[in-house]
């Protein structure tokens, strides 16, 4: 594995195992066992690798959402961003920060700019109907904040499925 690939696969452990806040440029350096200084050869920015480490993180997603966004199944898409938040929450939370990865490098927005079109066009092609741009961010900000709330484990004390509140939040395009 060349350099930059170990320091981003290291940052991906680190970040998984202590959170944003558990980890820094010298710890990733010094867990992928080189000099603290040898990051910023590969990253001009400690928020460079982090871009990375997104990107890298997204890149997985996208692996389990673009096949069913392309079979136009929403239902599989969402239980796939559903599934992620719940498996890899520091990595996914990581992944939306676009306010702390902008400009960053990453090119993060190439990939959710794809999906929000993607989206658009599944639920005009499964409808019938187009979507105005509002309702597919609203239908994209439930399945996040759903995402989100559930790899946080805050709706476990709801009783409530996740997956049962994602088909709810569905419904409205089937």
């Amino acid at each position: 594995m060349d350099p930059r690939d170990r320091l981003v696969t290291v940052g991906t452990e680190l970040l998984e195992e202590h959170g944003l806040a558990g980890i820094s440029l010298r710890s990733i350096a010094s867990a992928a066992g080189v000099s603290h200084g040898a990051p910023r050869r590969y990253f001009p920015t400690y928020h460079g690798l982090l871009a990375a480490i997104a990107r890298r993180g997204l890149e997985e997603l996208d692996a389990r959402i673009a096949p069913a966004l392309a079979d136009d199944d929403l239902r599989r898409a969402a239980r796939a961003y559903l599934d992620f938040g719940r498996q890899r929450p520091e990595l996914f939370a990581l992944c939306s920060r676009h306010d702390l990865l902008e400009g960053a490098g990453g090119d993060l927005r190439e990939i959710t700019g794809r999906w929000f079109a993607d989206l658009g066009a599944v639920v005009a092609r499964t409808t019938g109907r187009s979507p105005s741009p509002e309702q597919c961010l609203a239908l994209w900000s439930g399945v996040h904040g759903l995402a989100a709330l559930t790899s946080r484990r805050a709706t476990e004390p709801t009783g409530v499925d996740p997956v049962a509140a994602l088909d709810v939040l569905l419904a409205w395009v089937t």
